[in-house]
């Protein structure tokens, strides 16, 4: 089963949504604030896209954080990895998990792709 990781108020995860919908495709959607994010799940994320993929240095939360924070989440992968689970809204969203390959971000010509 696919399942979409992101925030509901997130317009990007919102078009994501629209686009599984208006094509037909099952998923099951996880909410990062409501729902969290775990150690294993977060590894295997960063396995698949790479942390600098995931890491989303243009949200509000990365904002919110002080500059030594921020510098040691650049420089250091435990510590963005703390951070992230710390704080899930730190991920680029959304993700789309289709068990074989992870799509960070909403790309319409990938989803149009996805086959149940």
């Amino acid at each position: 089963m696919i399942t979409l990781y992101g925030i509901k108020t997130c317009d990007t995860c919102r078009k994501a949504r629209k686009a599984l919908d208006a094509q037909g495709t099952a998923y099951r959607y996880h909410d990062l604030r409501e729902d969290g994010l775990d150690g294993e799940r977060l590894d295997r994320f960063i396995d698949q896209a790479g942390l600098q993929a995931l890491l989303n240095t243009r949200s509000t939360t990365w904002r919110a954080l002080d500059a030594a924070a921020q510098q040691a989440a650049k420089q250091d992968a435990a510590s963005a990895r703390e951070l992230m689970l710390a704080q899930p809204t730190l991920l680029k969203r959304p993700l789309l998990d289709s068990g074989e390959r992870l799509i960070v971000g909403f790309k319409g010509s990938e989803y149009a792709s996805l086959t149940d």
